[in-house]
């Protein structure tokens, strides 16, 4: 069938291609119209010949660039490389398609356009698909438009998800430091003034019945004194003040106490023998991972030993925490709302750090690092600027 309704695309009402036309020769120039608008394509073009004006026009919007391979000055590939050059300094501009035609090309040349990113090449002699390879390089531009456009979005999204999760964990640690403030400062008060009272009717008690209700009240005192200051240092571990080593210390002995499990600490690099220095952050990020991965060996490993090692070396602190349990399996990672090992890495990427997971039958071995030269401070709070959290990791 002939005629241009049988080979027509497009409605009659889409918008032009706006087509900017590399060609030194007004004849050729016009035959490609032709063809174009033969095939039913509306087309707004502008030819140009020299460098100078196609860099000058690039700053327009164009929907295709058509380019002939022997120009003044220089070639259609050059033309190539400077629109690839623009985009690449400029990554956010949409992508602007390439199609080389020509009436002299060989194969090496047009394979050469391809690698380079054209999206086709025609020679002058056979334009019967011209106007399919315009078709088809303006549509997959615009594919790609559209995909960048949502990894951008994309992007934005998981920052601003990253910014949420942190800002989350601000708030609930600033909240838990109020609350061990408040516990500190109301409940022990009162706690340790009622003690002192019940200590004096203990002494002048007359009564044997009177002095040994005051002895079973002081003894209840004492058990709710030693909980608050337990609840308070998994608020706001105080111990850190003594240091990274001395803290993890004090975790592992008081894990090994209260679970039977065996728990060693071992110690390296610069850790071995000296105190070390660690940016604003980083000591309760470890401290916190090695008490939530603590939290969860003794909850669910089924271990019956577990290794801490802590080490600082070529600039990096890394706490491995390792055991002998069942493992992690795939339905354990994949629960959904399995939010602890998703909240480590969130909190290692505070200071700049990331946390890395393997499990089998051996056990689990879970490694925190950081480099401690570029490591970046955590999300400021004004209240308390040392970050504490109750173990998240436990939910598996």
């Amino acid at each position: 069938m002939n005629g241009p309704a049988a080979s027509t695309s497009r409605p009659a009402a889409a918008a032009p291609v706006r087509l900017l036309h590399l060609e030194d020769s007004e004849p050729d120039h016009a035959l490609v119209l032709a063809q174009l608008r033969r095939s039913g394509l509306q087309v707004a073009a502008r030819r140009i010949e020299t460098r100078a004006e196609f860099e000058a026009a690039l700053e327009q919007r164009w929907d295709l660039v058509l380019s002939d391979y022997h120009l003044p000055g220089f070639t259609g590939l050059q033309a190539l490389q400077l629109l690839r050059a623009r985009a690449a300094a400029q990554p956010s501009a949409p992508p602007l398609p390439f199609v080389l035609v020509s009436g002299q090309i060989g194969e090496d040349t047009a394979v050469e356009a391809m690698r380079n990113g054209a999206a086709d090449y025609l020679l002058k002699n056979n334009l019967a698909r011209l106007a399919p390879a315009v078709e088809h390089a303006i549509d997959a531009a615009r594919t790609q438009r559209a995909r960048l456009a949502a990894d951008r979005e994309l992007q934005v999204s998981r920052r601003r998800l990253s910014e949420l999760a942190q800002h989350l964990q601000t708030s609930v640690e600033a909240e838990r430091h109020a609350i061990a403030r408040e516990i500190h400062d109301d409940v022990g008060g009162s706690l340790t003034a009622l003690k002192f009272d019940l200590d004096w009717i203990r002494r002048h008690a007359e009564s044997p019945a009177v002095h040994q209700r005051a002895l079973a009240a002081l003894e209840t005192v004492t058990n709710a004194i030693e909980a608050s200051q337990r609840i308070m240092q998994n608020l706001r571990p105080a111990i850190l003040e003594q240091g990274l080593v001395a803290a993890l210390q004090w975790m592992t002995l008081r894990f090994e106490k209260r679970t039977g499990i065996a728990c060693e600490l071992r110690t390296g690099g610069g850790f071995q023998r000296e105190a070390v220095g660690l940016p604003p952050g980083v000591a309760l990020v470890a401290y916190r991972t090695a008490q939530e991965a603590l939290t969860n060996v003794g909850k669910h490993a089924q271990a019956g030993r577990v290794v801490v090692d802590l080490t600082l070396s070529g600039g990096v602190l890394s706490l491995e925490i390792s055991d002998d349990g069942r493992g992690l399996s795939q339905a354990d990672l994949a629960k959904a709302r399995s939010f602890g090992i998703r909240g480590l890495h969130e909190r290692a990427t505070t200071v700049g750090g990331w946390i890395d997971l393997s499990s089998g039958a051996a056990g689990t071995t879970l490694i925190l690092s950081v480099p401690l030269q570029g490591a970046a401070p955590p999300p400021p709070d004004p209240s308390d600027p040392d970050e504490a959290e109750n173990s998240a990791w436990s939910v598996l």
